[in-house]
């Protein structure tokens, strides 16, 4: 269930019609992998129209900005994530982050096509993140993402292990982070798997019921992907810092 200030965000955001995507923990947890936060992430269509949408939520929530970058319409679309603390009694404390742009995400429009809508209590409607889009909007340095995308896959799998499809078939070949359900998937789905081997080498040794190699694979793969996001983030924090040097003091 989402916690009563967190739906009184999300209420918020669709009286005022913004256009969002819910992601993070919240989304996570319609997902069916708990995750506990007091923040409400969301992907932002980043056009000014929809900001102006946004803005007056934001005067709703007695929301104000918390740190650099400003909430302006260029750092966003450069990829900054822009943070606000609500102050409205329903809604007290609760942290709002703002993002338009992720690494290795598709844009926001691909994001609205892709979307599920939840219904999270009558009458309230919540856009949400797809999950293959969700999964890789966590694909960070940070370390709890990574036990998390394991745990999306996982409670995936275990809801629609027998409902599979081609497309959830894909998806679990591409995304499976738990050794045995990749040899499980390997014995059950061989052949779409060797047709992704050449995208996902590592699925290889799914095949051969390499466990101990393909531990390490998984582990390098990570390494590999918490590597291009620092990078990614590198320009973008020397901008934060230098933005913080150049913010008055209280």
């Amino acid at each position: 269930m989402i916690p009563n200030p967190i739906r009184k965000v999300l209420f918020t955001l669709q009286m005022r019609q913004v256009q969002y995507l819910l992601m993070g923990g919240q989304a996570c947890v319609l997902y069916g992998a708990a995750e506990f936060s007091r923040d409400t992430d969301i992907a932002l269509l980043a056009e000014p129209g929809n900001l102006d949408c946004l803005r007056q939520a934001l005067e709703d929530l007695q929301a104000e900005c918390i740190a650099v970058p400003p909430f302006q319409l260029e750092y966003l679309q450069r990829g900054h994530a822009v943070h606000f603390r609500c102050r409205q009694s329903d809604a007290a404390g609760m942290r709002l982050d703002v993002l338009a742009k992720m690494r290795g995400v598709a844009p926001f429009a691909e994001l609205w096509e892709g979307r599920l809508t939840v219904e999270v209590e009558p009458g309230v409607m919540v856009e949400v993140l797809s999950l293959p889009d969700l999964v890789q909007a966590k694909k960070t340095q940070r370390d709890k993402h990574w036990p998390m995308i394991r745990r999306l896959l996982e409670a995936h799998y275990a809801r629609c292990r027998d409902e599979p499809n081609s497309e959830r078939i894909n998806f679990w070949l591409r995304e499976m982070r738990t050794e045995a359900l990749l040899l499980e998937l390997a014995e059950r789905y061989p052949v779409e798997l060797a047709g992704l081997c050449s995208i996902r080498p590592l699925l290889a040794l799914a095949s051969g019921a390499q466990l101990s190699e393909l531990t390490i694979a998984l582990q390098a793969e990570e390494q590999r992907e918490r590597a291009a996001d620092r990078q990614y983030w590198q320009p973008l924090r020397v901008e934060l810092e230098q933005l913080r040097r150049r913010k008055p003091q209280p």
